[in-house]
Order: C-alpha cells, then sequence, then structure tokens
C-alpha cells in the first residue's frame, strides 16, 4: 500500500510493514509513527520482532509488504545508503567488530564515514569534532585509550557517539545494557536520560525487554507481540500490569516510583500431579 506524504512534524512513518521468509510471517501488518520531539521505548519479550523491525528500519532487511519513510523520504525509492547514515545505531554486534587496539577518539571520527576499523589519516576538523562528541558523551577522558582498555560501560558510550559523529536524526539502542554490571547499567541509563533532554538531541528509541530500563525521558512505547503491534501510545497508558502481562504471558504487578518502573512476576502454578 502506498505512503501518503507526511506532515513535517513526522521523523518515522512504518505504514502496514509485513515480512515473511517462507512460510514464517515474521512482521504482520506493523503500523506505526514517530513524531518530532518524542522518544520511543520497543518493548517486547524474545521472539517478538523487535530485532526483524529494527533490519526493516536501516533497511538490512527487505519487507514483503508496506513501506517505512524517513524524513518524508521514502525506503526503495531514496538513495538507501545516505537514508540510513540519518539513522545511528547501538548495538551489541557494532562492539564486537572494533578492534582492541583502535583509540577511542579513532572509533567516533570511524561513525562519519560509516566504517568500522578506520584506515584513514584523520583531518583536524575531524579530530576536533571527536573530542567535542567526546566530552558531551561525558568520555573526553578516554579519547586515546584503547577500545580494549574501555570498560563496558564506556565502549556503550564511545558507540553512542560513533553514531553522533554521522549527525543522526534518529539514534536506535539495541538493548545497550547487556552485559553492563548494575552499577554501570545504572549510571548509562541516567547518561541516556541527559542525553535525551539535551535541545539538540536525535529522536532515541529504545529496544528492550526490561521494563526498569525506560528512564523518564523516553515518552512513548510501542509493545511489540508474535510480530504484531500490541499497543502503542504514551508511556503512561503503555506501563499497566494487565498490558504488561499480556505481553510477558505473565502474570505481572507493575510498580512505579520516581518515574521509573519495575515489574514482579508472580510464579507459576503448580501443576498437580
Amino acid at each position: 500500500m502506498p505512503l501518503r506524504r507526511k506532515p513535517i512534524g513526522i521523523i518515522l512513518a512504518v505504514a502496514h510493514l509485513s515480512v515473511r521468509r517462507g512460510k514464517t510471517l515474521i512482521l504482520d501488518d506493523l503500523s506505526w509513527q514517530v513524531k518530532r520531539g518524542e522518544h520511543w521505548v520497543i518493548l517486547g519479550a524474545n521472539g517478538s520482532g523487535k530485532t526483524s523491525l529494527l533490519s526493516a528500519l536501516t533497511a538490512y532487511l527487505t519487507p514483503t509488504a508496506g513501506g517505512i519513510e524517513l524524513l518524508g523520504q521514502r525506503y526503495g525509492h531514496a538513495n538507501w545508503p545516505e537514508l540510513r547514515r540519518k539513522i545511528g545505531l547501538v548495538s551489541s554486534s557494532i562492539r564486537q567488530w572494533m578492534a582492541e587496539d583502535e583509540p577511542a577518539l579513532q572509533t567516533v571520527v570511524s561513525g562519519k564515514y560509516a566504517m568500522i576499523d578506520y584506515w584513514g589519516k584523520i583531518t583536524v576538523s575531524d579530530r576536533r569534532r571527536a573530542r567535542r562528541i567526546l566530552a558531551q558523551i561525558e568520555c573526553g577522558y578516554v579519547a586515546d585509550r584503547p577500545w580494549g582498555y574501555l570498560s563496558q560501560g564506556e565502549r556503550q558510550r564511545v558507540l553512542i557517539g560513533r553514531a553522533l559523529m554521522a549527525e543522526p536524526r534518529v539514534l536506535i539502542l539495541d538493548e545497550p545494557c547487556a552485559g553492563l554490571d548494575p552499577a554501570a547499567r545504572e549510571h548509562f541509563l541516567q547518561f541516556l536520560d541527559r542525553l535525551g533532554r539535551r535541545s539538540n538531541a536525535p529522536t532515541l528509541i529504545l529496544v528492550t525487554h526490561h521494563v526498569e530500563e525506560i528512564m523518564p525521558v523516553f515518552s512513548h512505547v510501542l509493545i511489540l507481540k508474535r510480530g504484531q503491534v500490541l499497543a502503542a501510545g504514551s508511556k503512561a497508558e503503555m506501563l499497566n500490569s494487565t498490558l504488561l502481562s499480556n505481553t510477558f504471558d505473565a502474570r505481572v504487578r507493575l510498580r512505579n516510583a520516581l518515574g521509573r518502573c519495575t515489574i514482579v512476576v508472580a510464579p507459576k502454578a503448580r501443576s498437580i500431579i
């Protein structure tokens, strides 16, 4: 189905998106919009379709039906590599590809050229901008530190810096807290909250299955289940015990304190033999 031209306030528009591989329907008639000024969380259990949706958004997975528009340009009609550069992606898969001896500043610079293991000569202007970004992500002190000597939390921040080097309009964070210890995770989430509140921040999209990772800066939640949109809307409407119980197929009780949520999952009933 053709996508109608969207108003300027729409950053991202997904219309009737379906992905089928063989007999398996991975995404099923998924529609979703992200407006300017919103920060979204994509929430769902394992196997809900989060990774497939990300792959479609970044043009690494070709839809079977439907379409995607970013900033008024449609995937498949616009220049895909150029359009993809407007979406920054931070994921554990990228983290694993970095060279152990590459300094953090070089890692940040590589984002401008969409290269891993950047081999070009770093210009004075690129070096200056990379240092500004490292200061912005509160990691200026690691500029000359090799990747292999960064903590997991520092690596995630440097990858965000790498994404920001390309000046993306949308920044997707694919389960960025995976592998972080509790203290590092909390510090990283607090950093995300500060980043999203800056006047020039890109639109943030956090992909997670942990409700407690949803910081106050996030305004909306998209809930996926078995490749479909279970619900989408404001965070206040989406985060409730009934909807989350449906999301995770378990009896869930939601707790909310100081703008942060946690869930308590009731034990499964024991079968009587």
